[in-house]
């Protein structure tokens, strides 16, 4: 039977006889599906980076919105799926949602390897992406219903943390899986994939101050003396630099085989030279650059296809093993009572909304735009890094630190923790901006940029973990509140992918940089920060959460208080 009739996790005797197995059993099959789930959800962060690279000629801004759009979708999908828990129950909606994940993969994969796919469709793929950042509204309420009080800080931690592996995964996976064949000729055929990196000294340029166009081009390197030719017309005015062939000198070429249908079957890796020119509209040099180019295969669809097994068989074994547990339940309209002035619910929403935008909106925002925050910041110069041999880290550390501190965080309390975690966020944004990482004049400052984003990694996914242990205790009076209120935070701050690439895109375009993101970013931190200091930290707070060893706001309430704000709650009163 997929529904259980009975369910007392706070009755210490049904917990140890039967609870704490279907509970930990339950935990770890959705924290199974749930690391697939987030792979799904970020896979368009690792994809993205490297389609320029095959061909697609996509604009900057166009890259951004395609790392943003599952973000877009997720924050949709959670507020949907927040209300699904309570009145579905866990094995329906997690069955269902994960196994419906499987069709974005494969039109991704599909669609990947036409270089006349429109934008407008990956648009379209992404926001199906989005459906593996969407169900975590409902994984997440599961288990606090799973659990006792005294645990769920604990077993949300852990699925958390576990299941934001995922982001990490798809981000450490890619780069390995796109590199061969690995699922044969059924995947498809390779693309061609193109490095280049300018070559450090090879020409000097010269720009009017005014126009900003190229009046003139010095060869730095006698080597290269005979292979460049620049070519002016009867006036004396630039019209073009050549590149030609010497002993030492070889243009890039691109040695592919194709099939009877003009699919390539293979790719010979190839090095040489090539010269940039870049013109405006009227034909008008506006830059050159000598590039150092190596063309190899790759299999970018892999990065998605890669993925659908998994989700078949955590498919399988959400239907086989999860259960539902039955709730009081006042169906779908009765979910958005968290939105009344009942025992001041709506303030207390919008304020759990806020800080968990702080935690988990600035890690997955973070997670998707970080390997293209590398890309545009640090791509330009030689020896460049590369996005995705860096951008699985931040989502690692962020994920791994939730497991380690949900514990902890039931031991001294949630809002304790966050209050430290987000002065912390604000001390790596400053870190960054007042250090000059966001405004990189050489490669070498990329160590600092990397470090000081891992710790905001670091102190954003311990602020999660804490927000776990918090919530549920912000809303004692009512589990399914309390469960709900996990969905709801959950899903506007999944809009983070959304908005921290659409934002970070436009401060970038207008700006040239992303300090103007940053500097807005830490001001939101610092309005959160107060928040959690005055309704949930500070000495006689509305709603304190010390912990188990300190108390909470819910323990010191005498059982009479107790009842009213339970009637309150219920109508009855």
């Amino acid at each position: 039977m997929a529904r259980l009739t009975r369910w007392e996790p706070e009755n210490p005797q049904f917990w140890q006889e039967t609870g704490s197995k279907i509970a930990w059993r339950t935990c770890g099959i959705t924290t199974f599906s749930l690391i697939f789930s987030f792979a799904t959800w970020f896979v368009m962060s690792a994809v993205v980076v490297r389609m320029p690279a095959i061909g697609f000629q996509f604009t900057t801004m166009e890259l951004f919105w395609l790392a943003a759009i599952p973000g877009l979708a997720s924050g949709i999908l959670r507020l949907i799926h927040s209300n699904f828990i309570p009145v579905l129950g866990t094995h329906p909606v997690v069955s269902i949602a994960t196994i419906i994940k499987v069709l974005p993969m494969i039109w991704l994969g599909f669609a990947i390897q036409d270089l006349n796919t429109p934008w407008i469709t990956f648009m379209i793929i992404g926001f199906l992406c989005g459906m593996g950042g969407g169900d975590f509204s409902s994984f997440m309420p599961s288990t606090s219903i799973f659990f006792p009080k005294r645990l769920q800080g604990l077993a949300m931690g852990i699925q958390a943390g576990l299941g934001n592996f995922g982001v990490s995964i798809v981000q450490f996976v890619a780069p390995w899986i796109i590199g061969f064949a690995a699922i044969g000729t059924l995947a498809g055929g390779p693309q061609v994939f193109t490095k280049a990196e300018p070559v450090k000294g090879a020409i000097t340029v010269t720009k009017d101050a005014q126009t900003k166009l190229v009046t003139d081009v010095v060869v730095g390197k006698p080597e290269l003396a005979s292979a460049i030719e620049v070519i002016r017309d009867e006036s004396g005015m630039l019209k073009d630099v050549v590149l030609h062939e010497t002993d030492t000198v070889k243009k890039i070429r691109e040695e592919v085989k194709r099939d009877a249908q003009g699919q390539i079957v293979e790719v010979t890796p190839t090095k040489g030279m090539k010269i940039d020119v870049k013109r405006n509209d009227k034909g008008e040099i506006t830059d050159v650059v000598v590039l150092n180019v190596a063309k190899k295969a790759m299999w970018l669809q892999n990065a998605a296809y890669i993925w659908v097994p998994f989700l078949v068989i955590a498919f399988i074994l959400a239907v086989l093993f999860l259960k539902s547990v039955s709730l009081p339940s006042r169906g779908f309209k009765g979910q958005f009572e968290i939105l009344s002035s009942k025992n001041r619910a709506r303030t207390h929403t919008w304020n759990c909304t806020m800080t968990y935008i702080t935690s988990f909106g600035s890690f997955s925002g973070f997670a998707a735009a970080f390997p293209m925050l590398i890309k545009t910041l640090y791509g330009g110069f030689e020896s460049a890094p590369d996005p995705l041999a860096y951008a699985y880290l931040g989502p690692l550390i962020g994920g791994a630190v939730r497991v380690i501190t949900g514990g902890m965080f039931d031991k001294i309390g949630g809002s304790k923790g966050m209050h430290w975690t987000t002065l912390g966020q604000i001390a790596g944004v400053l870190f960054l901006v007042f250090g000059g990482y966001l405004t990189p004049t050489s490669v070498e400052q990329f160590q600092g940029f990397l470090w000081g984003m891992l710790w905001i990694f670091l102190m954003s996914g311990t602020n999660n973990a804490a927000t776990f242990r918090q919530y549920p205790i912000v809303f004692a009076y009512s589990p399914g509140k309390g469960a709900q209120m996990l969905g709801w935070t959950g899903a506007w701050a999944a809009f983070g992918p959304f908005v921290w690439n659409v934002l970070i895109g436009q401060s970038i375009a207008i700006t040239g940089n992303a300090k103007l993101f940053f500097l807005g970013l830490c001001a939101f931190y610092v309005y959160t920060l107060l928040i959690n200091y005055w309704y949930y930290t500070r000495k006689g707070a509305e709603r304190f959460d010390y912990g188990n060893s300190g108390g909470t706001w819910w323990d010191k309430l005498s059982d009479g208080e107790k009842e009213r704000m339970r009637a309150i709650d219920l109508g009855k009163a």
